[in-house]
């Protein structure tokens, strides 16, 4: 009995357990999706409201998901205030990557689909999945080092940015000119809360990033947004004054919470993608084409090509400790695009199913070759140090 109760506090605490959460949750809703239990899944997560527009998918994908964004923000803020981070070249690296690993994609999925009447279709492939490529990460984690890690998570929210301004600019047609005021003028109140928070509390904190993230859904604008910016706003501490840290407080009670709940939600809200239907490749093969090939060759290329050459000239610096390989490696993670991949593609082809069909399944092609193709590297790329 011991021994089993062991077993199973080793398996929950392994770095492997939460990505390997997020695989088993897309499989059940992949297996919903695609029986008769679909209207079941369709009911809870859709059908069941709070007014109008909020029901279980937006309350995963908007509410959960910016606590998930608070607890990565806080986490690379950190880095860049005392870390790894705070070298500016060190800290510009993944920026530049990201902006390359979003050009390129655009460039491939345009080359693919130009005049084809899919053009709108162009930023589906630009977005990195930010919680599933950190759950897969976690799987491959003891094979990878943390650098990458920070690596990874800079240039996920990054790409989530710049994709949020994107839709903001291309995608969004309901923009609350009201909302984003109330949002500035609450984020200027975030920024000073420091000034007159003498007793270092928390709850300022909270109370006016739940109001921002309340203005930025209203707005329009998507308001994982908010979870960044309320990180970005808490003090980062040195390490002996650890107990005052309110960002690392934020980060270690949330943590868990983030990991095995949120993220397998989030997995099982947004994967029960139907595989079937009436596709017509005949026709929509340039769509597939420029979207697989945009997120499974675009991102990496892209991220590689502008950390090069960023690295080159001498205005950025790859991690010390990692090589290109291994950057290669957490690049191809970059292509699991999924949420914002899916949510572009039903604002582009709002109406017009089977397109729709097509992207939804393309998208899923193109995470499933990138997570094979990343633990293929990753595997070789240690049995090759081991060697050594």
């Amino acid at each position: 009995m011991e021994d089993s109760k062991k077993d199973y506090k080793s398996i929950v605490s392994s770095e492997a357990f939460p990505g390997i959460l997020l695989l088993g949750t897309t499989i059940l809703a992949l297996i919903l999706a695609n029986t008769e239990l679909d209207r079941y899944y369709n009911y809870i997560l859709y059908d069941l409201k709070i007014g109008e527009e909020f029901n279980l998918h937006v309350f995963i994908n908007d509410f959960l998901m910016a606590i998930f964004f608070l607890v990565v923000g806080c986490e690379i803020k950190r880095e860049i205030v005392y870390g790894k981070l705070s070298n500016i070249k060190e800290a510009s690296f993944p920026v530049l990557a990201a902006i390359g690993g979003m050009l390129v994609p655009a460039l491939i999925f345009t080359l693919f689909n130009f005049k084809s009447g899919f053009e709108i279709g162009a930023g589906i492939p630009l977005s990195t999945d930010i919680a599933f490529a950190i759950g897969i990460f976690s799987i491959l984690e003891s094979k990878l080092k943390f650098s990458l890690k920070l690596f990874l998570l800079t240039l996920a929210v990054v790409d989530d940015l710049l994709s949020i301004v994107i839709i903001g600019v291309f995608y969004s047609s309901h923009i609350r000119i009201s909302g984003i005021i109330i949002s500035l003028i609450l984020i200027a109140a975030l920024f000073c809360v420091r000034f007159f928070n003498k007793r270092n509390r928390l709850y300022p904190y909270l109370i006016l990033g739940l109001a921002l993230w309340i203005a930025i859904f209203y707005s329009g604008i998507h308001s994982t947004l908010s979870g960044v910016i309320l990180a970005f706003s808490i003090p980062v501490l040195h390490e002996k004054d650890r107990d005052k840290d309110l960002s690392y407080k934020i980060e270690h009670k949330f943590e868990p919470f983030s990991n095995f709940v949120i993220l397998p939600l989030f997995a099982f809200a947004n994967t029960g993608i139907t595989l079937g239907g009436s596709l017509n490749l005949a026709k929509d093969y340039p769509l597939m084409i420029g979207i697989i090939l945009g997120l499974v060759i675009g991102k990496p290329l892209g991220i590689m090509i502008f950390g090069y050459l960023g690295s080159l000239i001498g205005i950025t610096k790859k991690p010390t400790d990692a090589s290109w390989y291994d950057v290669l490696e957490v690049s191809i993670l970059a292509g699991i695009g999924f949420t914002m991949s899916l949510f572009v593609s039903e604002i582009a082809f709002k109406g017009r199913e089977i397109e729709l069909s097509v992207s939804k399944i393309s998208v899923l092609i193109a995470a499933v070759v990138s997570i094979i193709l990343a633990s293929i590297l990753t595997f070789v790329g240690d049995r090759v140090k081991h060697k050594k």
